[in-house]
């Protein structure tokens, strides 16, 4: 999918969320009324990230930035780093925001299961020329996540403190 085309589905969900009550509007009402508006059928899971993607941005900030999912420049908040939000969003093959790649095969994505955010860290391995996630892995929900996030300061120091020798 183009960039171009990105850009249009986030600009036209934006629109819609701005003219309705952000509270009420589910996802998949807001992905049919931009599908509507566009005459373009986003049920594609890339299509639905994208959708998704405007309407978390959307609900957490009471804005979409312009370029979910496009190339354009976004706001800075203080403590981003510049050269991930000028990068391009990458999305799997099923349709999951790629955060970061630790290695070749290995990815952090971001994406939903059952309705529900996951944070998945694993391997990926190509099948049929799609790249396709392995059972090697873990996917955390939010709560999780969460947890997860505030252990940081005791493993950075944990992983100091055995590297130091002591």
């Amino acid at each position: 999918m183009s960039a171009g085309m990105q850009q249009l589905i986030a600009k036209t969900a934006r629109e819609v969320l701005q003219e309705s009550d952000a509270d009420e509007v589910t996802e998949h009402q807001l992905r049919m009324e931009v599908s509507k508006r566009l005459g373009v059928d986003l049920a594609l899971p890339k299509h639905k990230a994208i959708v998704s993607l405007a309407m978390q941005s959307f609900l957490e900030g009471g804005r979409v930035p312009e370029d979910v999912g496009g190339d354009a420049h976004e706001d800075r908040e203080a403590g981003e780093d510049p050269e991930r939000s000028d990068a391009p969003k990458e999305y799997t093959d099923g349709g999951d925001l790629v955060i970061c790649k630790l290695s070749e095969q290995r990815k952090v994505t971001v994406g939903k299961f059952k309705g529900k955010p996951l944070v998945s860290m694993r391997k990926y391995y190509n099948k049929d020329g799609k790249e396709r996630p392995s059972p090697n892995g873990i996917s955390l929900t939010a709560d999780q996540w969460l947890a997860l996030k505030n252990s940081v300061p005791a493993i950075e120091a944990a992983i100091k403190k055995m590297t130091s020798g002591s």
